[in-house]
């Protein structure tokens, strides 16, 4: 994890790559949940386990759906500063995600419409060579 100052609690920052495989899915799961556990030894803050299984839950479906519509090469990119964890993958696809609306009914197709409740932001961004999804995860944590 790098530190930028950032107040009296300095932004944390850290990314991996992944190649796209099914694989990638649990890897960058257990990558965000080791990055927010390190916290309390770093920063000493303590997310509850709710806010990481939330985490573990939007790491997930943004990694899943990256792996079923983009060839190729993805990142993961994480800040946890203010109180908030912002969460960022990048991919090759330009093609934009489609947010479905809510329907109770359908079967499947509900990962960017969970993640959007579940978040407190949502923002998608072309890119040169793909897209990057941002989202905004309050880690409901407590500073010790």
């Amino acid at each position: 994890m790098k530190d930028r100052g950032c107040g009296a609690l300095r932004a944390v920052r850290a990314g991996a790559t992944y190649d796209g495989t099914s694989e990638s899915i649990a890897a960058a799961r257990y990558f965000a949940t080791r990055f927010v556990t390190q916290l309390h030894d770093s920063h000493g803050v303590a997310p509850e386990r709710e806010a990481i299984g939330s985490l573990q839950l939007v790491v997930s479906e943004l990694i899943t759906n990256a792996c079923k519509f983009a060839p190729g090469p993805m990142s993961l990119d994480l800040e946890f500063a203010g109180g908030k964890l912002e969460i960022t993958v990048s991919d090759t696809s330009t093609t934009m995600p489609v947010v479905m609306a809510a329907d109770p009914g359908r079967v499947g197709q509900h990962g960017l419409e969970i993640v959007r409740a579940v978040c407190d932001g949502f923002d998608v961004q072309r890119e040169p060579a793909g897209k990057r999804i941002r989202v905004l995860l309050p880690l409901r944590a407590a500073i010790t």
